[in-house]
């Protein structure tokens, strides 16, 4: 199976399936120094493990990270870093009833006709908890872009047809809701539309918008490695994501290029910055130093308990009720998902945007060997 590594530069490779023994990762490319605890990738692991709320999977799994390499002394060593997170609440016989049969909205049927085979129990690399390796490798990602001052933070901003209001927006409300909305009134709406839905055994979707700030101008490739393209790619491989927007987005296409166009200033620093944000912090596929935005849409949850018509894999037609433990709604654990996958994407076209200028490389090295003189003559006195 190809395509379980991403990035050029800062690499992550992840394995494992939903009811094997467990899922993990491999990073390579992370450069030693960086300040990194188990405490550190954990809590991004916690936003994301099952059973928080009524309005996500029982499942219960402690999604406790192992760090097998790569760290020591609670520093990056330069090494690949390897994490282990073992599975311990499999229900594999769930999923007897599906051996032979097709779910609606799941990659049933793909991999049957790619591989010849599938693992029917809980998809195997097609599940939700194979972002487990994205999210732990992100965690690091994020760390490394908090010491360079660059945040990423995102949200669920609607959930099914309740929205966040711009009028409430509170970054702090965002913490005290399950759904991860920041905005109390509609997380409550939301939660009740989400009740409706349980209730007809139906599940829903919904959208999550992302920030990143503190971005310099100048990252991402003109062409093929546009800034726009790689986080697009990362965030439409996570699998329940339908769409991607940045910006202003579609919105984008009914407006006219004198509103369209974001006009630049300069401000009391004498810096040039852009006085509207359209185009969502990136021009020609590179950043413009203006904060980032984008939208990822997720589709509902495709297993339900509600009756659904299928196939059987030998040809004959049935109707299938999906049994077990699962999501009503994938949004509010998509969050931190979201996240790991924009940081994993700055990073490494961070690294990749080092060789650009060769005035930016000698500056480096002569600061580099500088340093070093300078040590040297310490240790001499």
């Amino acid at each position: 199976m190809a395509g379980s590594t991403l990035g050029t530069i800062f690499r992550i490779t992840t394995w494992g399936e939903s009811h094997g023994a467990g899922v993990g990762l491999v990073i390579d490319g992370c450069p030693a120094g960086l300040p990194l605890t188990k405490q550190d990738i954990q809590e991004y692991l916690d936003r994301r493990k099952p059973g928080q709320s009524r309005f996500t999977t029982q499942r219960q799994e402690g999604d406790e990270v192992e760090i097998l390499s790569g760290i020591f002394e609670e520093c990056t060593t330069g090494s690949p870093i390897a994490m282990f997170v073992r599975n311990k609440d499999q229900r594999s016989k769930d999923y007897g009833n599906i051996m032979d049969v097709y779910r609606p909205g799941h990659a049933d049927y793909t991999f049957d006709k790619k591989y010849g085979f599938r693992d029917y129990r809980g998809g195997g690399r097609s599940s939700g908890r194979e972002t487990i390796g994205r999210v732990a490798a992100g965690a690091v990602a994020a760390k490394l872009l908090k010491s360079l001052g660059i945040e990423i933070r995102a949200f669920s901003k609607s959930i099914g047809p309740v929205s966040v209001d711009s009028a409430r927006f509170n970054w702090k409300e965002r913490e005290n809701n399950r759904l991860y909305m920041p905005d109390a009134q509609s997380a409550r709406e939301a939660e009740c539309y989400l009740d409706e839905m349980m209730a007809k055994k139906d599940s829903a979707g919904g959208v999550i918008e992302c920030w990143i700030e503190g971005l310099p101008a100048g990252i991402g490739e003109p062409v093929f490695d546009k800034l726009s393209a790689t986080l697009a790619k990362a965030v439409m491989s996570i699998g329940a994501v339908k769409g991607f927007e940045m910006g202003d987005g579609f919105g984008a296409a009914a407006l006219n290029g004198s509103v369209n166009n974001d006009p630049f200033g300069i401000d009391e620093n004498g810096q040039i910055y852009k006085k509207t944000n359209h185009s969502g912090g990136v021009l020609g596929g590179i950043s413009d130093g203006s904060r980032l935005t984008f939208r990822a849409a997720f589709k509902p949850t495709p297993s339900i308990a509600s009756s659904q018509e299928t196939v059987r894999r030998q040809g004959e037609e049935t109707c299938i009720e999906i049994k077990g433990r699962h999501d009503p709604v994938i949004v509010p654990r998509a969050v931190v998902v979201v996240e790991a996958m924009a940081a994993l994407t700055v990073v490494d076209l961070l690294f990749m945007s080092m060789t650009s200028r060769l005035d930016k490389i000698q500056a480096f090295f002569a600061y580099g060997q500088a340093l070093e003189e300078e040590q040297e003559e310490k240790e001499r006195d």
